[in-house]
């Protein structure tokens, strides 16, 4: 197993050399970071180069990092993660770039190099917000049409802002704010007599 990841490491710090900002080699896998401006070329390379030949794209994420490590992480806040696999080599890779703007997060699209990437992408954009540039089709994949905000996001609220419900008066699905009332939570403790055989 080690010779095969050292083949890889060879081959990705020789065809990618500078692009890589982060080489990472942890439990038999190898992750690399790239930056934001040499994400789509750098995964057309994976793709493309014969030493590489990354044809299958797995897995595609969004990241929020802004709890990362109790809030120590002090880098950038959205990050994107894909899987990679290379059939004809046997080989696994997982890519990560972060996003350069906590704001406006944007990452290039990789759907013209992994039709796979498509419904991935619009994920990570419904759930976290993060704009893939290039992306033909990007819109809400999981979440209502008039949803508001993105529900992955650290910050977002656990119980979200509105609900929806069926109105029987007015015969359809209404929108309303969110009406969940505090309440003391005591759990109710029953004793029967010879509990456990005392």
């Amino acid at each position: 197993m080690s010779i095969k990841l050292d083949t890889l490491q060879a081959a990705l710090e020789s065809v990618l050399g500078g692009q890589i900002v982060a080489l990472k080699r942890e439990l038999g896998e190898i992750t690399i970071t790239v930056a934001a401006k040499d994400y789509f070329n750098v995964a057309k390379i994976l793709r493309d180069h014969s030493e590489l030949r990354f044809e299958q794209l797995i897995d595609l994420c969004g990241l929020d990092y802004s709890a990362y490590k109790d809030g120590a992480h002090d880098g950038a806040r959205f990050a994107v993660v894909s899987h990679l696999l290379s059939i004809n080599k046997n080989w696994r890779l997982r890519l990560k770039v972060f996003a350069t703007d906590d704001d406006f997060p944007s990452v290039a699209a990789v759907t013209p190099l992994w039709n796979a990437a498509n419904w991935f992408e619009r994920e990570a954009f419904d759930l976290y917000g993060i704009i893939f540039e290039g992306h033909e089709d990007l819109r809400r994949i999981l979440t209502d049409y008039g949803f508001i905000g993105h529900p992955m996001r650290k910050d977002f609220p656990v119980s979200g802002h509105v609900e929806m419900r069926y109105d029987p008066e007015q015969k359809r699905v209404i929108y309303q704010p969110v009406t969940i009332e505090p309440r003391e939570i005591t759990p109710r403790v029953i004793r029967e007599d010879n509990y456990g055989g005392l």
